[in-house]
């Protein structure tokens, strides 16, 4: 039976009946009997194990009954929580997922409790837990004029009964993090929550280093490394009130913080804030849908702004405060950038490091000073070709090159995770020899071992963190200086505050720029200058140098200048003049099956219907066009974009068009609302 209703309700006819919904895309939820023992226990938000087909599946009890018009009903089996883990605005916030990111209630719900969730009994609320909380550490260091002009925009806004959002744009190092803390001891001070994002796990030590310096040990941390054990401590921190602060990566939009009145995105420009399956949503919009629940305070805060959120914040949605300069009175760094034309015209060797970027390291080494290294690629090198036939190896399951890894060595698709050895000769014409083309960061690592071997040199990229620890030991081996030369992904350009990195080098700047994504110039500009800011930090001036092929091109010569305005200016004539966000909403649907011709006859199908129902409600559609990647682990995928003045009446239209279970034709159709 459909649920018509969202809200949790009991009745007070000894209720036998539990509605529950499944993590399941199906807009549906069913009846089941409540077995004796459970008689008078279950309450809505509740997690229960019943049967569901020829299987056993975990669901939430949406509300319990006295009756059901459906006359043979199954039993649930057993009850998971000994107290419900959806409870207050969750319950709203779940309908609103629901409907936005067209989801059904389920799904809405699963993603908002980890399943591996365990709760002991005493994890339910007692009286005493809100007792003994100490009062909140005095501010850790004096604001500068910047910092006190923005604070009382801030305090503003967290005294409000209304809710509110704030735009922190500040330069790299310019005292975000300490407005963060600023306003977090306030909302504590009045006895409400506090929920800080950061984009990265990387993060997380630095962060909770801060946080529990001011807080003490009343901050928790939620990501995906935690273990079950932490995870379910956690929680129930958090529900019953004994912790009023969550510091975390994306899912803790949806920790259980009581009386919530503040949530942090810190680098909220960031990609990795969006979430890739299903219900895909963006950490930002959910956390300002939860703020307008609770009357919440939401500060987002950037040196690179969304284009997004700062044409919402200079459009009347929402408050834009500035700091413009570094804390200290300390400069920017110098960026400089290298013409790779120029240069491998001017040099035989064909390493991924020019001449100055090599001299830059070496006068850094020489002064015992650190320096990091960015190339936003992992893998030794991207694309393994026969010298004599032209053959790139390729990975079987998907349309994209296989990239060549050197501990272990192996060729690996960064897709699927298929492993092949590497071979001498190609498996093609069996007499040219294989060579490797385009470097990733352990061929970096490799140049520099061999440029200064006797400097202590790490890497840092998803190879080399996937341990529970992996990213504290690396942190902690920089910040004490065991480690000189720290290369890595972008995520060593987020946020980490190194004050002995005097150096920055960009191995490449265009990584981003040739991809067919309108947002590539957007990313471009964000990673230089996010990872320009990881310079000079301290008491000495930093440096940065860009590698690049591009050196004209707008994002990177803003990059050069650390000038956002310069940048945005360029980027919004370039949205507008499109018709792409932030002046119209997306929905980007992928249809995905494992027959070429079929997918894209059902594609041509659905875009027939969705042509002549968006024409009617004045809404645009593009395609169907194969896909970025038109075949992932065996699957063909082709495309179709809707765009809109708002989201609601495309969700509303797809609702209408799809079958059950969001398909087309018998093949499943992924919804991606606000796509990345």
């Amino acid at each position: 039976m459909a649920v018509s209703d969202h809200s949790p309700l009991t009745t007070h006819h000894s209720p036998i009946i539990a509605e529950v919904a499944f993590n399941l895309p199906l807009e549906r939820a069913f009846h089941y009997l409540i077995p004796p023992a459970l008689q008078g226990t279950l309450q809505p938000g509740m997690r229960v194990a019943a049967p569901f087909g020829p299987r056993e599946r975990v669901g939430f009890v949406v509300r319990v009954l006295a009756a059901s018009p459906i006359r043979e009903l199954k039993t649930i089996r057993r009850r998971i929580d000994p107290a419900p883990v959806i409870a207050d605005e969750r319950w709203a916030l779940a309908s609103w997922l629901s409907a936005y990111y067209y989801c059904s209630l389920g799904e809405a719900l699963a993603v908002m409790v980890p399943s591996a969730l365990r709760l002991p009994a005493a994890a339910s609320v007692r009286a005493g837990d809100l007792q003994g909380e100490r009062a909140p550490h005095p501010r850790g260091h004096a604001l500068t004029v910047h910092q006190q002009r923005a604070w009382k925009t801030i305090a503003a806004a967290l005294e409000s009964s209304r809710p509110q959002t704030v735009l922190l744009h500040g330069v790299t190092a310019s005292g975000k993090t300490e407005l963060y803390l600023e306003a977090a001891n306030r909302v504590l001070a009045q006895g409400r929550g506090v929920i800080f994002l950061i984009p990265e796990i990387a993060l997380t030590p630095q962060t909770i280093d801060r946080f529990r310096e001011r807080f003490g040990e009343r901050v928790t941390v939620w990501h995906s490394r935690l273990t079950a054990r932490e995870r379910a401590a956690a929680w129930a921190r958090l529900s019953s009130g004994r912790c009023r602060a969550v510091v975390g990566a994306r899912s803790a939009v949806f920790a259980p913080v009581r009386r919530l009145g503040l949530i942090v995105l810190d680098e909220e420009h960031e990609q990795t804030y969006k979430q890739e399956d299903a219900p895909r949503y963006h950490a930002r919009d959910v956390a300002l849908a939860r703020a307008r629940l609770t009357r919440a305070t939401v500060i987002l805060g950037s040196a690179t702004p969304s284009i997004e959120s700062y044409y919402a914040a200079t459009h009347g949605r929402g408050r834009l405060v500035s700091l413009p300069e570094r804390v200290e009175g300390r400069g920017l760094p110098t960026v400089e950038l290298i013409d790779l034309r120029e240069e491998l015209a001017s040099r035989s060797g064909r390493g991924p490091l020019s001449n100055r970027l090599q001299r830059a390291l070496q006068q850094a080494v020489e002064r015992g000073e650190q320096a990091m290294l960015l190339l936003n690629r992992r893998g030794f090198a991207r694309v393994v070709q026969c010298a004599t036939c032209g053959e790139v190896k390729r990975c079987e399951r998907c349309s994209v090159p296989l990239v060549y890894h050197a501990s272990p060595p192996a060729l690996v698709c960064h897709y699927c995770n298929f492993h092949e050895p590497p071979e001498e000769l190609c498996s093609r014409c069996r007499k040219g020899y294989l060579r490797f083309r385009g470097s990733g960061t352990e061929r970096v690592e490799s140049e520099l071992h061999r440029l200064f071997p006797a400097s202590s040199i790490a890497r840092m990229d998803r190879d080399m963190t996937r341990g529970r620890e992996s990213h504290r030991q690396i942190y902690e081996a920089v910040k004490t200086h065991q480690v000189g030369l720290l290369v890595g992904t972008q995520m060593i350009a987020k946020g980490l505050d190194f004050p002995q990195v005097t150096l920055v080098g960009v191995v490449s700047a265009d990584t981003a720029l040739n991809l067919p994504d309108f947002r590539a110039g957007e990313r471009t500009f964000d990673l230089l200058t996010q990872v320009a800011g990881r310079a000079g930090r301290g008491q000495q001036p930093g440096r940065v140098l860009i590698q690049t092929y591009c050196p004209e091109h707008y994002a990177i010569q803003a990059a050069r200048a650390h000038d956002y305005l310069q940048f945005y200016q360029e980027e919004i004539r370039m949205r507008r003049r499109l018709r792409l966000p932030p002046f119209v909403h997306l929905i980007e649907l992928t249809l995905v099956g494992s027959s070429r011709q079929r997918v894209d006859e059902a594609a041509a199908r659905l875009a027939a219907l969705l042509r002549r129902a968006a024409r009617r409600q004045r809404l645009r559609m593009l395609g169907p066009s194969p896909h970025r990647i038109p075949r992932v682990r065996r699957t063909y995928r082709t495309r179709i974009l809707l765009k809109g003045q708002a989201v609601e009446p495309m969700v509303a239209m797809l609702r209408r068009v799809l079958q059950p279970g969001r398909k087309f034709r018998g093949l499943p159709v992924i919804v991606d609302v606000d796509p990345l």
